[in-house]
């Protein structure tokens, strides 16, 4: 189990620095850093700053960290983001990832996102071995189906001057 080092200290100062300067290239170098906090906590900057074109450097960590607590996060971070380009690499993991904990929450994720393009995936993961993985699916498909509830309803009450 790794401690708060004081080499981790140090580099959580300068990372406040770079925060407030908003310095991407910064925090995507951090993504390979080998301290996992260090790349959650990058991850979840990046996530922070908001665009769609922190969408690849999140799908990376998602597909390649070694650690599945930093992939875990990345599949959250993908899902708050909201964008439909993170249903790629959140259908990847969600099916192929080889962690629970990983493929649960790219599941939720995908929920979260709420595109109709993410519910053949999540049928798939109704099938997944493990339950908490087939609960997240049935949440995430539950989900998506209210969003197009809501969204019909909000189109017939502006239709009806509701």
């Amino acid at each position: 189990m790794q401690v708060v080092t004081e080499d981790r200290l140090t580099l959580f100062t300068e990372m406040e620095s770079k925060y407030e300067q908003k310095d991407t290239e910064y925090f995507v170098s951090l993504l390979d850093h080998p301290d996992y906090v260090i790349r959650t906590r990058a991850t979840c900057i990046l996530v922070d700053f908001g665009g769609e074109d922190k969408i690849p450097h999140i799908a990376k960590v998602l597909k390649n960290d070694e650690n599945e607590l930093v992939r875990h996060e990345a599949a959250f971070s993908l899902g708050q983001m909201c964008y439909s380009s993170a249903i790629p690499p959140l259908t990847d993991a969600t099916l192929n990832d080889p962690s629970m904990f990983v493929r649960h929450e790219a599941a939720i994720a995908l929920g979260v996102v709420g595109s109709q393009d993410a519910k053949e995936t999540l049928e798939k993961a109704l099938h997944d071995p493990n339950k908490p993985v087939v609960e997240s699916a049935v949440v995430a498909l539950s989900n998506i189906q209210f969003m197009e509830k809501l969204s019909k309803n909000e189109k017939f009450a502006k239709l009806t001057g509701g």
